[in-house]
């Protein structure tokens, strides 16, 4: 199943009324604090017709301190089968970021994780959708509940541990999708008690430097020549992080479309990690992390 999709493709199916158990379209938008948005809301005034939404803060680990952990198998498993997902859906996955994608991937990497790999980023996202002229509603019909099974890849999942022995056995290379100024430690992270910086080792690609001005996913020849030119050899192990786990997927999603057999994230990022490290392990040329 192809990792990205064209809005042209989508609303043919549309059109020809494949929306139902073999084909779901899921609106994923999620929002830092600081951009005064309200997701579900946006989603209820306008949305691609036959979308449902699909929470990343409700279909998580509400156990855990860390914001929208992946949650467990049986818990992914009831929340997507709710939405009409089967283990035969093709799931089409889009935001309505400003950016044409930001949380999306996120959602597209959860699939995977679970073991669906029939699911679909949207290219670029709600914002290209709309500036194509295709059509938005704010009809909602909620889809019949189906069943569900997930099957989790652990080793794509990677703990502050995993990533803490990584820097001695350096048996992946570690990514941050953050922009550069919070990756340097110069600019503010958007959550209180947390300094900017970023954990020893990792390279900077920000996320949305994989994404043409309109939205779409950069050419698969010009993603190739970043990660190059970012010192990133796409044959060897790679982590992905950010500040939550969102972003970072970015990454992964890029490095799927270059032949990456299968990108691992760091689900806690750069919230876990800096709460949790030494000070030494958190390089910033702000403040950093006191003892």
């Amino acid at each position: 199943m192809a990792a990205v999709v064209a809005a042209k493709w989508l609303v043919e199916a549309i059109n020809a009324n494949k929306i139902g158990p073999s084909l779901r379209v899921l609106d994923t938008s999620w929002y830092l604090p600081k951009f005064n948005r309200n997701a579900i809301n946006e989603f209820k005034d306008r949305h691609i017709p036959g979308a449902s939404f699909f929470d990343i803060d409700q279909c998580c680990d509400k156990t855990s301190s860390l914001d929208h952990m992946l949650p467990t198998e049986r818990e992914f498993a009831d929340y997507v089968g709710n939405l009409g997902i089967g283990n035969h859906t093709h799931v089409v996955v889009y935001d309505a970021s400003d950016f044409g994608s930001f949380s999306a991937p996120r959602v597209w990497w959860m699939f995977r994780v679970f073991g669906h790999n029939l699911v679909s980023v949207l290219d670029g996202g709600l914002k290209n959708w709309v500036q194509e002229g295709h059509p938005v509603t704010a009809e909602y019909s909620k889809p019949d509940p189906t069943e569900f099974q997930a099957f989790l890849n652990r080793s794509w999942v990677k703990s502050y541990e995993d990533v803490l022995e990584n820097l001695g056995s350096k048996q992946f290379q570690l990514v941050d999708a953050r922009s550069s100024g919070r990756f340097r430690g110069i600019e503010p992270e958007p959550r209180e008690s947390i300094e900017p910086g970023h954990i020893p080792g990792s390279i900077n690609m920000p996320f949305y430097s994989f994404l043409a001005p309109s939205g779409v996913e950069l050419p698969t020849k010009d993603l190739v020549a970043m990660f190059e030119e970012a010192g990133v050899d796409l044959k060897r192990p790679l982590c992905v992080s950010c500040g939550s786990g969102v972003t970072a997927c970015h990454v992964a999603l890029a490095a799927h479309l270059c032949g990456h057999p299968g990108v691992s994230v760091y689900d806690g990022s750069w919230s876990d990690w800096y709460t949790r490290a030494v000070p030494q392990h958190v390089i910033s040329e702000g403040k950093g992390k006191r003892a």
